[in-house]
């Protein structure tokens, strides 16, 4: 990237051709800033960012709240819906790729544009949607959408966040994705008891996208390419970095940009922070199904447990952005999260088959792993950032495009695999419901055709005139049952009036989904198992990042680097005043 120095003390005005200032139209579209924003101004445009985030998020998670009713409303399989994840994914990783053309694009329309499109979706296409194929088609939209933006959006907080907070900066970016999650959690637990079509989550969700782009289209800025393809430590670095803006040569600094950032230093990481973040993505989309079919939680309840999981991560993230920060290293905090998330990971697994498990002793169990896997997470976010800077800061967001992708990427593999694993949710989710309602309606009749020899059922289903096979029947129901046999007719006259097809769906379903409840545990231990790997994977890549082990010296670097910034600036005012 070239540096060199403009050769007088004035910055020129590029907001427009001649220096003119933008109308109010153009400003909707032209939204870059020739010079970097004062602290307040900075923060707003930060804020804004986060909540885009924030509202992203909970838009593209809006379905794992009120996936059974998603599921029973279009009569669609287990399978099939976690395909349409897949399939979601996959085209966001793509996505995500064209996304890194934002640092020749810019950001801020991208995103701006990429709200409108999504709040849309939400709010029209997908709770209208007349199929399950329709609404696999949306959704799909949704996530190329979404996997635009959600490259964008940290490329953002880069731009606007020097080094030295840029964990803390991170953190806050991160509560994009938790606080979705929360959002998701606490509209659920509070409406789902008085709004009872699935529909009114999206319903919802599209109208507060709609906000959020208002406030986005009016209010978010970017820097110019200038500005923002330096690398700037701290906020003291503003005064040489819009001096040096005005001699990049842009063309230049972005040219063959795969080249410059496929690097085992970024993709190494890009893949570690994959596969720790599988138990997380893991929960954004099962958790309320998992706690529905192990657990026998309902939709709301399942939600307001997931409130204390994201909240604690939101809560987690800022609060160790911030010490990372102030300590002035990463890797450290990247190391205590992963053992720690691999420890609550560990816990959680084991209580799989422990049904009897209270639910606050799952609110302390996941509250800690989220805040764990927070822990890990703000800091290596500025330590990727930082890496990517160290290649070129010019390709931030070619960066975060590898991410991304291969977030996604191992996202979409993970739910590809999660049914070959966990076998047992297809008969619990697509027949489950509907066995456990007849058997509910016909308990008392179950019960009595339990009493009944297979034998004699046979007799009786093939000739329910067969006399001897009804008082066979009515000797055993006595017998078994203990009651009279005149009480023993009566019960088999109530089984006989069950209608033919409901009892035919028992028979056939019943025994799969009584088999599928009791490997159910089993099988999602093992996939708690296969995530607790991923975290593991973590661990070795965290070396290849940019960044210290020591405070210490770290405070070194910082020093160096303000000496380095005093010099350069005093040979630019010589310059000037020569």
């Amino acid at each position: 990237m070239a540096d060199t120095m403009p050769k007088a003390g004035v910055i020129p005005d590029r907001r427009t051709p001649g220096g003119a200032r933008r109308g109010g139209v153009e400003r909707l579209w032209r939204r870059s800033v020739d010079r970097y924003p004062e602290n307040g101004r900075r923060f707003a445009y930060l804020g804004i960012t986060v909540l885009a985030a924030v509202i992203l998020y909970y838009q593209l998670y809006v379905p794992a709240a009120v996936t059974p009713s998603i599921i029973s409303h279009y009569h669609a399989t287990w399978s099939f819906f976690v395909y349409i994840l897949v399939v979601g994914n996959a085209v966001g990783a793509f996505a995500s790729l064209v996304a890194g053309l934002a640092d020749r694009w810019g950001r801020a329309n991208i995103v701006t544009y990429g709200l409108l499109v999504t709040a849309l979706l939400v709010l029209f296409g997908l709770p209208n949607a007349p199929n399950i194929w329709a609404y696999a088609t949306l959704y799909s939209v949704l996530c190329v959408i979404e996997g635009m933006c959600l490259v964008a959006l940290p490329a953002l907080v880069r731009d606007f966040t020097p080094q030295m907070g840029r964990a803390s900066a991170m953190g806050f970016y991160t509560m994009g994705p938790v606080l979705g999650s929360l959002v998701v959690a606490q509209v659920a637990s509070h409406t789902l008891s008085h709004l009872h079509a699935w529909q009114d989550q999206f319903v919802i969700a599209g109208i507060v996208g709609l906000v959020a782009f208002s406030i986005a289209l009016f209010f978010l800025r970017e820097l110019s390419p200038g500005l923002r393809d330096q690398l700037m430590v701290s906020i003291k670095d503003r005064a040489l970095v819009e001096a040096r803006a005005a001699g990049v040569n842009i063309d230049e600094s972005i040219k063959h940009p795969w080249r410059q950032i496929l690097h085992l230093d970024v993709i190494g990481p890009s893949v570690g922070i994959a596969t720790f973040l599988m138990i997380y993505y893991a929960f954004v989309a099962f958790f309320v199904v998992y706690m529905a079919t192990i657990y026998g939680y309902s939709e709301q309840r399942a939600n307001s447990l997931g409130n204390w999981m994201w909240a604690a991560n939101a809560i987690g993230v800022v609060i160790i952005g911030f010490l990372s920060d102030r300590l002035r290293v990463r890797k450290p905090f990247m190391v205590v999260g992963a053992i720690g998330a691999i420890a609550f990971t560990a816990l959680f697994a084991l209580r799989t088959n422990q049904t009897g498990t209270g639910y606050y002793q799952f609110v302390w169990i996941i509250s800690l792993l989220a805040i764990f896997l927070g822990t890990a997470y703000s800091p290596w976010m500025a330590a990727f950032t930082e890496t990517v800077e160290k290649r070129n800061p010019a390709l931030t967001a070619t960066g975060l495009a590898v991410w991304g992708w291969t977030i996604r990427a191992v996202v979409s593999i993970s739910f590809l695999v999660t049914p070959f694993v966990v076998t047992s949710m297809t008969p619990l989710i697509d027949q489950g419901a509907h066995v456990k309602a007849l058997a509910s309606q016909y308990s008392a009749q179950l019960t009595t055709l339990g009493a009944i020899d297979p034998a004699t059922v046979g007799k009786l289903q093939a000739n329910p005139s067969d006399t001897a096979a009804i008082g066979t029947a009515v000797t055993e129901i006595s017998q078994k049952l203990n009651v009279s046999p005149a009480a023993a007719v009566q019960q088999l006259i109530a089984v006989s009036k069950v209608p033919t097809a409901d009892l035919t769906y028992l028979q056939a379903n019943g025994p799969k989904v009584q088999k599928a409840l009791g490997i159910a545990p089993g099988e999602w231990r093992r996939w708690w198992w296969v995530c607790l790997g991923g975290e593991v994977l973590f661990l070795p890549l965290i070396f290849l990042l940019k960044g210290r082990w020591s405070p210490k010296r770290a405070r070194q670097d910082e020093e160096e680097h303000e000496r380095m910034v005093d010099r350069e600036l005093a040979a630019l005012l010589s310059s000037h005043s020569g």
